[in-house]
């Protein structure tokens, strides 16, 4: 997959989460941040990987396993 396609499959996962969550999302260089109340964090287009990074505050952090699959899942629907 070329980063212009990585970047729009990344597009497509920023709206659902805007629409199901609430987030903010904004691109700055091949990094799309995201923030929402309890949650920060940004996934990034590398060379040959996709690279999230997610800090979940104290009221989120009970559901970090059940967070970690479901973005492993959406990756793996999108990326494998």
């Amino acid at each position: 997959m070329t980063p212009a396609e990585a970047r729009s499959v990344i597009d497509q996962i920023a709206a659902r989460m805007r629409e199901k969550f609430g987030m903010a999302c904004e691109w700055q260089g091949d990094a799309l941040r995201f923030t929402r109340p309890g949650v920060k964090g940004d996934i990034a287009i590398g060379a040959s990987e996709i690279l999230v990074n997610a800090e979940l505050g104290l009221m989120l952090s009970p559901m970090k396993g059940m967070i970690e699959q479901e973005i492993q899942r959406k990756l793996d629907e999108h990326f494998a």
